[in-house]
């Protein structure tokens, strides 16, 4: 299976499952661009694929996500306003540094964006 998400001004609009046979050439080879015309001709839109194990484009497109097209690459929605955008993961990362600080691992933590800093769950 194939996954291809709609690209409306590069944001995620949708995300669709394509059957392989769906997208081969003539030689049997999948093909993105077969698969983007199919998308297109049965649904409308520029289509872009991506890879639920994103082994293309850097991460699996997400609904509401954008799709950078000189990165060649899907960006998740941004979670809090202050958080920054690894260029080259294109995850998007806390600006402490700190992304996991769960000491003993049972601790739990969350975000808090006026102070922009974790904080642990008592």
């Amino acid at each position: 299976m194939a996954h291809f998400a709609k690209i409306e001004d590069g944001v995620v609009t949708d995300i669709i499952v394509v059957d392989n046979s769906d997208i081969l050439d003539s030689e049997g080879s999948e093909s993105e661009d077969i698969g983007k015309t199919f998308c297109s001709n049965l649904l409308g839109g520029e289509w872009v694929q991506t890879s639920y194990n994103s082994n293309i484009r850097k991460n699996y497109a997400s609904i509401g996500g954008t799709y950078d097209s000189t990165k060649d690459a899907f960006i998740p929605i941004k979670p809090y306003p202050s958080w920054v955008l690894n260029e080259t993961t294109c995850q998007w990362e806390n600006p402490t540094g700190v992304t996991d600080p769960s000491t003993p691992p049972d601790d739990l933590y969350y975000w808090n964006e006026d102070t922009t800093n974790w904080v642990l769950i008592e």
